[in-house]
């Protein structure tokens, strides 16, 4: 669900194998994770563009399946900022980064100055590549370029909510996947990830961890904390989904076309301000012209798409609504999204479409979001039980046309699935849940269910402002104020309180 463009427009979901592995215990035997702890990892400098000078690099080794912890090995790439406060610091911070398909190390390497500087150096902060991306070990499902596509791969309905050519590149990508992929592939879910993580705590030689989990990262840190309780510190959640057991990512993508709704208005009201006049962006003299303009307009170019400045690849209906709600993440790109939507209705000129839009995913990019999305849950396999949801959705929320309930290669996915985690109030008190009040992904009703699971275990706080990413994100001092004394004192409010955009 964050960070980059790619994984946030991927972004979407106890059997004998998982009470096996609880009996293996995520370390192994107890002399293997006391080996793990010794060791640690090998930290060598990794300098990111625009990163902290001192971030370091290291990596892992992981078993593919943690019910053979002496089997096969893989790796985990993962990162830190060491505190410069020595013996001072108050413990060790985990950034937990999105996705499905997020980079932590990256993710650590674009917040992890701002984040050093809030807390005044307080923590060693770390993060972690989950299995599939970046540094760590990866694995391809050699799917075609057109599979790869991002509207392909996020599998939006064809034009009037049509899922004939949907469940046939569904069906063809899973099929790919099982071919091609191997056990590495199945590994990579969210159960793996929180097991990964637990093994670096070892590695890193600490009791506790506090962590930072942003989007899809805030499933995978209740997971932790549910799983492993007694092994958490401060505990931030910051853009939540629904954690319904049940569903999973199958449920954040049913939420897509509410969250969306939710959002545009915000846009609207900005598409609509004279101010944009003399900027060329104004699409109407009013905010509720701009709702009709944009779902006609997509109409149209379902009809008749679009000649753009990229030779061969059009602007149809499906790529400005895959833009929309991409662009929707933050105010800073309202303007984009406005000069799309302008240059796409002007009858003469090409658009130019966003660079992610403009070619495909990596396959490797594809394979891990596609994996972690359906081993996490099983979906349904029946296409009428899409086909209700398509038309209900196309109904409801036209500007996603159908995307909530469409039919991804989950559908016809054949890895084993472990039943996920049902998040619960059994747990320390040490979790404070942020969340801005008009997410176009995760939107505030599914934190509400996150939090109604958590129960005295967590306070949240609202953010009275649209945009995906809430602290150190889209600049709200009142929230950003209330995690960072969190993380420094360990002080939450007494109760769930709001925070005025």
């Amino acid at each position: 669900m964050t960070t980059t463009y790619t994984a946030r427009a991927l972004a979407l979901t106890l059997s004998g194998a998982a009470v096996a592995a609880a009996l293996v215990g995520v370390g192994g035997t107890g002399a293997q994770a006391e080996a793990v702890t010794k060791a640690g990892p090998n930290w060598e400098p990794c300098v990111y563009e625009q990163g902290p000078r001192d971030q370091e690099c290291g990596e892992l080794e992981v078993p593919v399946d943690y019910r053979e912890p002496g089997g096969r090995q893989i790796r985990v790439g993962v990162s830190r900022l060491p505190s410069e406060r020595g013996a001072e610091k108050r413990g060790t911070l985990l950034v937990i980064a999105g996705g499905p398909g997020s980079s932590g190390v990256q993710r650590l390497a674009q917040k992890g100055e701002a984040l050093r500087g809030e807390l005044g150096g307080a923590y060693d902060i770390v993060s972690i590549d989950p299995r599939g991306v970046g540094r760590s070990t990866t694995a391809g499902c050699r799917l075609a370029d057109e599979d790869r596509d991002l509207v392909n791969l996020r599998a939006w309905p064809g034009a009037d909510g049509d899922l004939t050519g949907t469940a046939a590149r569904s069906r063809r990508t899973a099929e790919a996947c099982e071919r091609h992929g191997g056990d590495v592939l199945k590994s990579f879910s969210s159960a793996n990830q929180v097991r990964d993580i637990e093994r670096f705590r070892q590695a890193l030689g600490v009791e506790k961890l506090s962590a930072w989990g942003i989007s899809y990262g805030t499933y995978v840190g209740a997971a932790y904390a549910q799983k492993y309780p007694h092994r958490t510190d401060r505990w931030v959640l910051d853009t939540n989904g629904d954690p319904d057991p049940r569903r999973v990512a199958r449920g954040w993508l049913a939420n897509t076309g509410a969250a969306v709704e939710g959002r545009f208005a915000d846009f609207a009201r900005w598409a609509a301000d004279p101010a944009r006049e003399s900027e060329g962006l104004r699409l109407a003299e009013r905010a509720e012209g701009v709702r009709p303009l944009v779902i006609e307009l997509a109409a149209r170019l379902d009809r008749t798409p679009k000649k753009t400045t990229t030779p061969g690849v059009p602007l149809t209906g499906n790529r400005l609504r895959q833009a929309l709600q991409s662009y929707l993440y933050s105010d800073r790109l309202f303007d984009e999204l406005a000069r799309l939507i302008r240059e796409a209705g002007h009858p003469k000129g090409a658009p130019e479409l966003p660079g992610e839009l403009a070619k495909p995913v990596s396959d490797e990019a594809a394979a891990v979001t596609m994996a972690v999305v359906c081993n996490d849950v099983r979906w349904p396999g029946k296409l009428s039980t899409y086909e209700r949801a398509v038309a209900a959705d196309r109904v409801r929320h036209p500007l996603t046309a159908g995307l909530s309930g469409t039919m991804l290669p989950c559908a016809f996915w054949k890895a084993p699935a472990e039943k996920p985690v049902r998040i619960t109030d059994d747990g320390p008190s040490n979790i404070l849940m942020i969340q801005n009040r008009r997410d176009p992904s995760t939107p505030h009703f599914g934190a509400l269910k996150m939090r109604e699971a958590l129960g005295e275990r967590a306070r949240l706080v609202t953010v009275e402002r649209g945009g995906h990413g809430a602290y150190l994100g889209e600049g709200n001092a009142c929230g950003n104020r209330k995690v960072t004394s969190f993380l420094l004192t360990g002080q939450r409010p007494e109760k769930d309180i709001s925070c005025e955009g």
